[in-house]
């Protein structure tokens, strides 16, 4: 049985189509890493690998929706995940503004749902919460001000 989980909503300061399009191209995914992670992660168009305290951890696009979702499923994981990006318009505000929020499927059994079900909420919340913070100029906890300032350059945030 399918463990389901989703994240909180927030408003990211972006449109629609200029999330899916960050998103879209799973190299950009790199440049969210800090140097000392980037080392063994490996990054094509349609996915991204990587090995993690001796687990081979993958994703790779199952599902493009322009500019509305992007479905990606479990690529050499322990055990089979999708993860859905939803980048929804926000009604009757600025077509500048998304309603971003994530959900997660995985094939986990109860002790595993038990020891990292918060943990994945949790994790997912957060990239929720730092996106919309950079895309409002913010800092995200936990990133420094040299990674936010190549962000704001390469986004023109």
């Amino acid at each position: 049985m399918a463990t389901e989980i989703e994240s909180k909503h927030a408003v990211v300061s972006k449109s629609p189509a200029e999330l899916y399009m960050a998103f879209t191209d799973m190299r950009n995914f790199l440049q969210f890493l800090p140097e000392d992670k980037k080392e063994g992660v490996e990054a094509d168009y349609d996915s991204i690998s990587a090995n993690v305290q001796g687990f081979n951890l993958g994703l790779r696009v199952n599902d493009r929706t322009p500019y509305s979702s992007i479905n990606f499923t479990d690529n050499g994981s322990p055990f089979p995940f999708s993860i859905t990006m939803h980048f929804d318009p926000v009604p009757e505000a600025d077509p500048y503004k998304t309603d971003l929020h994530i959900e997660m499927s995985a094939e986990i059994n109860f002790m595993m749902k038990m020891m990292l079900g918060g943990k994945l909420k949790e994790a997912m919340d957060k990239i929720v919460d730092s996106l919309a913070a950079v895309s409002e100029g913010r800092m995200p906890e936990g990133m420094t001000q040299e990674q936010m300032d190549e962000i704001r350059k390469k986004y023109d945030i």
